[in-house]
């Protein structure tokens, strides 16, 4: 890849993707927050500070974050128009997390705005109570006192509570339908790569398929597989002539052929000669 195409990527051109890797992110951090909890204090030298308390509240802003993560990966599935049933699932699977871990949403917020939460002037639940009649210092006092509590492995903020036993797969779960709903991305991004590719060889008049010469298929592994069928062609003049047709007819259309580095034209056409499995890619120098 050249250094102009390297520069000119944008986490904007793949939400989806990116709403997978944050995920993933913290997911990790999740677990590794429960992991350093249940490890016990570890004595850091300050009487004041218990190092469970303070993953605890890290573990509250990563769970949060997958809720984040969550619904990125729906603004992306919506821009793309992806089928509505990949956010139902992945829609499904929030729910099943804010089921898991009750009130997650209002600990984090309660935490990362405590300079209005403190006062009884936070969003959401505290604004209802406000305007049902309660004065901001009762709604304050209702919703303070964050903690974990080792004897019940839970931790606390005002009327919320959630289990850390329940963490780990609460949100592994969350972020493995995240990472599902981005999969149809790929699959759609596939069929069309693909689609892309037949067009242009048919244009040249190339036909592809199972019983012609030349094979293209769309592999589980996201990438648009390209290769000569075994026995259709004979002659190594025929196979090398076919080749050079099948590269120039998908250069028309901006693609190319990579192995397991990128390939010149000429060590493509030489791949395929040797009954190589290449796959078809943009071009990024098109």
């Amino acid at each position: 890849m050249s250094e102009t195409v390297a520069d000119d990527w944008s986490p904007a051109d793949n939400p989806y993707a990116i709403a997978v890797s944050e995920a993933q992110w913290w997911q990790r951090t999740a677990a590794l927050a429960v992991r350093r909890i249940r490890a016990g204090d570890d004595d850091n030298g300050d009487p004041f500070f218990d190092s469970r308390q303070i993953d605890a509240r890290q573990l509250c802003i990563a769970l949060r974050q997958l809720l984040m993560a969550e619904k990125l990966e729906q603004i992306a599935l919506a821009d793309l128009g992806i089928d509505p049933a990949a956010g139902q699932a992945l829609e499904q699977a929030r729910e099943q997390f804010e089921a898991a871990l009750p009130g997650i949403k209002h600990m984090r917020d309660g935490l990362t705005h405590f300079e209005d939460w403190s006062r009884g002037k936070g969003i959401g639940p505290q604004r209802k109570r406000i305007k049902a009649g309660d004065t901001p210092r009762d709604v304050a006092r209702h919703f303070w006192g964050f903690a974990y509590e080792p004897r019940a492995d839970t931790v606390t903020m005002g009327p919320y509570r959630i289990d850390v036993g329940a963490v780990e797969e609460a949100a592994g779960e969350l972020a493995l339908a995240i990472y599902l709903a981005a999969h149809e991305v790929d699959k759609r991004n596939t069929a069309r790569l693909r689609d892309t590719a037949v067009q242009a060889l048919t244009g040249a008049r190339i036909s592809c398929g199972p019983e012609e010469a030349v094979r293209v298929s769309a592999g589980d592994d996201g990438q648009v597989w390209l290769s000569f069928t075994p026995g259709v062609l004979t002659g190594e003049p025929e196979r090398q002539a076919l080749a050079e047709r099948v590269i120039a007819a998908l250069t028309t259309s901006s693609l190319r052929l990579a192995g397991a580095t990128t390939l010149q034209l000429a060590e493509a056409a030489t791949s395929l000669v040797g009954g190589q499995f290449l796959w078809v890619e943009p071009d990024p120098t098109a």
